[in-house]
């Protein structure tokens, strides 16, 4: 009876004895300190010659900007880093079984690594917190704002993609100390940067690669792992923006050969349509970068049509020139005609007031008689008939022949005029042949070279 009251004695201590843990047994185990230096003035190796395996994991969260103008990618990304600190360990069975703990992260060592393209500094809150296991591995998660440097493309633009690298290594210690390994290959890291994406703009996420680098510098080999994001721009807004307007104004100006030549209303709607490019051009100049490798399509695309329309502009102001040039010779003709028919008349009341005697006389002349059988029947008549009627015919006579003038001037002025007139319709319509000509094969090109 007695040993059976002691068992059960002995079996309640133990339950009502359960003994309980904390964070703190840990950090007091480990003697983790913020004034213990040990754990963060060296690399954590017990042995030198070992080098501290840092495994690195990068998402793609978000694509703020890309910037054509200063080449710069600013994404917004999820990194991870792992690495074993050989200082810490200790047995999850003596700490109830914890395996975990986090701690702030200027207690421990961590690896120098920077962005080399990175250009600004990183402004974003960091986790103030880094998680270790018992094992000694230590772990640090980050979001971070990256502005970086890119090297772009605008070939295409905007049908292009482009291709941007975040390079990531140590700014002290080389290979020899620490080794650079991706915890994710290609595939899983753009399946996992699909899934956590949340933002991308007028891009579309492609696909992101993962490789590693090695080079050497100064005798040393260094290590690199570099992230390249692949991204391809959506068109839909330039597009609308700038190609279809640019376009739109290229059909105005193939529309405004049906306006007549004869006024200036054309040549003032050439010159609307040539600033209209103008202001677009400039719009353009906002939005690609100063120095390219190769001239952008889209530069192509608005030179060659402005080009086309101003040299549209050029035959508008040469055959307006010609139109021109044939009034004002119309003009001078008829200027002429009056002036000499104003002095025929002066002439011909001097005459009759001169003239003492007179009288009537009716002289038929057939219509189909020819002008130049009537001035030898006037001579005849001047010297035959002495009479009052002899003044009368050479009246009739000189009506006729100021008549004669008057059909040699409009003939004159129509042959003088026809010439000019005809030469600005020829040029006008080989004009427009060759234009259409050339547009469709310039727009069929510059499509093809797009979609190549």
């Amino acid at each position: 009876m007695r040993v059976a009251f002691i068992v059960l004695l002995f079996l309640t201590d133990g339950a009502f004895c359960k003994k309980v843990c904390n964070y703190q047994d840990i950090v007091d185990y480990l003697n983790l300190t913020t004034d213990n230096s040990v754990f963060k003035l060296t690399r954590p190796v017990l042995d030198y010659t070992h080098p501290t395996i840092v495994e690195l994991d990068i998402f793609l969260y978000a694509i703020l900007a890309v910037v054509e103008k200063t080449q710069t990618f600013i994404p917004f990304i999820w990194a991870t880093m792992m690495w074993n600190n050989e200082r810490i360990m200790w047995d999850p069975a003596q700490f109830c079984g914890i395996t975990q703990i986090s701690v702030p992260r200027d207690m421990l060592w961590k690896p120098d690594l920077f962005i080399y393209e990175m250009i600004q500094k990183d402004d974003s809150p960091q986790n103030p917190y880094m998680y270790v296991s018992s094992d000694g591995t230590v772990t640090t998660e980050d979001d971070m704002k990256v502005v970086s440097t890119c090297k772009m493309d605008v070939h295409k633009f905007p049908f292009d993609t482009q291709r941007c690298n975040i390079s990531i290594g140590s700014a002290v210690h080389s290979v020899d100390e620490i080794r650079l390994i991706p915890f994710s290959n290609s595939s899983r890291a753009t399946q996992f940067s699909r899934e956590m994406m949340k933002t991308q703009g007028e891009w579309e996420f492609l696909h992101l690669f993962v490789a590693s680098y090695n080079f050497t510098y100064d005798g040393r080999h260094w290590e690199q792992l570099i992230y390249t994001f692949t991204m391809k721009r959506r068109p839909l807004l330039h597009v609308i923006n700038f190609l279809l307007p640019i376009l739109f104004f290229l059909c105005l100006d193939l529309a405004s050969y049906f306006i007549s030549d004869h006024r200036g209303e054309k040549l003032g709607f050439k010159v609307t349509v040539l600033l209209a490019i103008s202001v677009l051009l400039l719009i353009l100049n906002d939005i690609l970068p100063s120095m390219s490798n190769k001239t952008p399509l889209i530069a192509t695309y608005c030179i060659v049509i402005f080009a086309l329309m101003l040299l549209s502009l050029l035959e508008t102001i040469l055959v307006t020139y010609l139109m021109e040039k044939d009034s004002q010779a119309k003009l001078r003709l008829r200027n002429d005609w009056e002036d000499k028919h104003e002095k025929v008349k002066i002439n011909n009341c001097n005459t009759e007031e001169k003239r003492q005697t007179g009288c009537s006389c009716i002289c038929k002349v057939s219509d189909g008689e020819k002008q130049h059988e009537l001035l030898p029947v006037a001579e005849e008549v001047d010297n035959t008939v002495h009479s009052g009627e002899s003044h009368v015919l050479l009246l009739i006579l000189g009506e006729l022949k100021e008549l004669q003038k008057t059909m040699n001037l409009h003939i004159s002025c129509k042959e003088a005029g026809g010439r000019s007139s005809h030469w600005a319709t020829r040029i006008n319509r080989a004009f427009f042949i060759f234009y259409v000509v050339i547009v469709s094969t310039f727009l069929s090109l510059i499509y093809m070279e797009w979609n190549n």
